[in-house]
């Protein structure tokens, strides 16, 4: 196997969400009907519209790409290919609390079907938690990354959340940012280490923001320990307020080995919810987007450019 990794800078423009459109976005249950999974896939567009509008302005093609599903995007999907943008999809089933594939064994079909530049997964991790899980979820992405890494044209990108458990919040009397702040780091080194054991080797970390330079360093450190020299980490933006988010980024800018971000609801949510209540036109939220994501691109590129 070649050594793992993606070093370049990649500013990605999340939209894969699924369950939470279908339930927050849209506020629907059960199965789709084909005119609800049309106005899903409508939504999208105008994220995508946003994008393009962004690029347009002046954000750097050569560094951006998006994130979308399949299921309400394979259109958005082959257009971006088409244009030469980079591309992720997912490969996980939306919503569930333990990783498993969207599409069953037929995973690796799918990805070839799209190609897309990154296979993203999503899991959430805790290596002080359940460890049947743990090995469940390990056994499954090390099916992922031997695929992805042999025969597979897509390069992997695995998307790590760390949610706490019981006995790590009441450590911190039950205050998350507390959680965030002072266990959550470690626990990210930790897993990333128990993920390269089980030889699950994603060419880029897609990771929660961290507050403090140093934690950072750590996270890179063990994401590129053993010879993974070119292995990339960028932040998401986990549905964060904007100052939070830009604080990630910059934080995160200044560290060799953090080529970008993948900011997805903080530069669309609002957007969209005001134009499906009517209360700005479709224009002005493709607008709202594309500046709000040019605007991420311009903190992380300017605080890149003063630590180089």
């Amino acid at each position: 196997m070649k050594a793992p990794g993606f070093d370049r800078p990649l500013y990605l423009l999340p939209f894969d969400h699924r369950g939470s459109f279908e339930t927050e976005m849209f506020g629907w249950r059960g199965p789709l009907s084909p005119t609800q999974t049309a106005e899903i896939a409508a939504a999208k567009q105008v994220i995508y519209e946003g994008f393009m509008t962004a690029l347009a302005a002046g954000a750097p093609q050569s560094k951006a790409g998006i994130l979308v599903d399949e299921q309400f995007g394979s259109a958005i999907l082959r257009d971006a290919a088409a244009r030469g943008y980079m591309t992720a999809a997912p490969a996980e089933k939306s919503g569930q609390k333990e990783f498993e594939f969207e599409y069953g064994d037929d995973f690796a079909k799918h990805i070839e079907a799209f190609r897309p530049t990154f296979c993203k997964v999503l899991v959430r991790y805790n290596v002080e938690g359940d460890s049947a899980l743990n090995r469940r979820q390990l056994q499954r992405l090390r099916q992922l990354s031997d695929y992805l890494h042999g025969s597979g044209r897509s390069l992997f990108m695995v998307e790590m959340l760390v949610p706490p458990e019981k006995a790590q919040l009441d450590r911190v009397s039950g205050d998350k940012e507390i959680y965030d702040f002072q266990i959550r780091p470690s626990l990210m080194a930790r897993a990333i280490q128990q993920f390269q054991e089980a030889q699950v080797e994603p060419d880029i970390w897609k990771l929660e923001g961290l507050d403090r330079r140093e934690d950072c360093v750590a996270v890179v450190e063990a994401a590129r320990r053993g010879g993974r020299d070119r292995v990339g980490c960028i932040v998401l933006g986990r549905g964060e307020n904007y100052k939070n988010v830009r604080e990630w980024l910059a934080t995160a800018a200044a560290v060799p080995g953090f080529i970008g971000f993948a900011v997805g609801r903080t530069a669309f949510w609002e957007a969209l919810v005001k134009w499906r209540a009517k209360s700005i036109t479709r224009d002005a939220a493709v607008t709202m987007i594309a500046n709000r994501y040019r605007d991420f691109v311009d903190i992380f590129e300017f605080i890149k450019d003063r630590a180089a």
